[in-house]
């Protein structure tokens, strides 16, 4: 793992968290892209952020992701949001969450996967 500055990484985060925030304010009435498509995105998302600062093997990073959304998740059976002190309705209580839920899991999984696959595909068309 290396320090190293990504702008195209940084944008790119950028631009999830501005289509996370638009699915949490604004599609907030759509059930499946609110309780699905987030949780999917949010992987991604914390993807790009590392990436934006770190060389770092991209399979090892995909699966710290998954290990942090899953530690992330178990909190939320644990009441951890309102143990650590943050109050309903505030940003750090809606960031950590406040309910536990497999498909949540799963959503990381699938987002984990998807981005295994971007990557797969990307090395084969690009072998060095």
């Amino acid at each position: 793992m290396k320090f190293n500055f990504n702008l195209k990484y940084l944008l790119l985060t950028i631009f999830i968290f501005l289509v996370e925030l638009l699915i949490a304010t604004v599609l907030k009435d759509s059930f499946f892209i609110r309780a699905y498509l987030g949780d999917v995105i949010v992987v991604m998302l914390l993807y790009t952020f590392v990436k934006s600062f770190l060389i770092i093997n991209e399979t090892k990073l995909i699966i710290g992701i998954f290990a942090f959304s899953c530690l992330v998740e178990l909190g939320q059976l644990f009441n951890i949001a309102e143990k650590l002190g943050f109050l309903p309705g505030s940003l750090m209580y809606i960031v950590i969450g406040n309910s536990f839920s497999w498909i949540d899991i799963l959503c990381y999984g699938v987002g984990c996967l998807f981005l295994f696959l971007i990557l797969k595909f990307k090395s084969d068309k690009n072998p060095t």
